[in-house]
């Protein structure tokens, strides 16, 4: 795909925005992005990932792209789960950067301008969701998640499971792609030599729509993707060409 073909390479900053059956969020994510994108720090745009939404999720998504010039979309053929949806968005971007942020507005889009400002010093930045807004259990199972994870993989995260990140598109590309990968990416970011900074950001209640996590999505799997992770740490392969004679002089 060119670059006359991707409308995205116009932009510094492409957002992505992966959409699973929140067509009650719509209306309040497409106007917040909508306000934020005039004002935020880095010319960006956003593209809407539907992943196979059985709602109306993606009439909704093409009414907002139709209503604004800085949206996008891609629809995936069916629902493939959010690291799928976000490896499919992060093939298509052209713009430097990227950002990703979830559809359920717990996070705020205006706090992307919190962490663009790092970029020039640091391959990922990512959210802390410093004071969360989350029911007492899910706080428990985040909290034991994110201490089985930080003990079995040494990534120092505090808290992978924020929907708020910003990062290099060629390095988001060049990560190990697999079911699960995105609570990984401070992991997945040092062991390709990138480096990480972690910022504070607002956390809110969701107040449309049901969650997509579950016991089994949210702890257990997870457990098992660490198993995964620290295996690619062991076995990682990494060089330097200290000289070559390639080039013809």
């Amino acid at each position: 795909m060119t670059s006359q073909q991707n409308q995205t390479a116009s932009y510094d900053l492409t957002i992505l925005v992966p959409v699973y059956n929140e067509e009650d969020n719509m209306q309040a994510l497409s106007s917040r992005l909508a306000a934020y994108l005039p004002r935020a720090k880095m010319s960006s745009c956003v593209l809407f990932i539907n992943d196979g939404s059985s709602d109306s999720s993606g009439e909704k998504i093409r009414a907002a792209c139709a209503e604004h010039e800085h949206f996008f979309f891609i629809e995936l053929a069916c629902n493939t789960g959010l690291s799928s949806a976000l490896k499919a968005g992060m093939d298509q971007v052209l713009s430097p950067y990227l950002a990703y942020i979830d559809a359920d507005l717990q996070t705020a889009p205006e706090e992307l301008d919190l962490l663009t400002p790092f970029l020039g010093d640091y391959e990922l930045v990512t959210g802390v969701r410093a004071n969360r807004k989350d029911t007492g259990f899910k706080k428990i199972q985040s909290r034991i998640a994110n201490g089985f994870r930080r003990m079995m993989i040494k990534d120092g995260a505090r808290d992978t499971g924020c929907p708020l990140k910003v990062m290099r598109t060629d390095m988001a590309r060049s990560l190990p792609f697999f079911k699960g990968m995105h609570r990984f990416f401070p992991a997945l970011i040092q062991l390709e030599g990138g480096r990480v900074k972690q910022v504070n950001v607002s956390h809110f209640p969701r107040v449309a729509g049901v969650s997509k996590f579950n016991l089994w999505n949210r702890l257990l799997s997870p457990f098992v993707d660490c198993l995964v992770v620290r295996w690619m740490q062991k076995r990682h392969i990494a060089y330097k060409i200290a000289s070559n004679n390639l080039r013809h002089e």
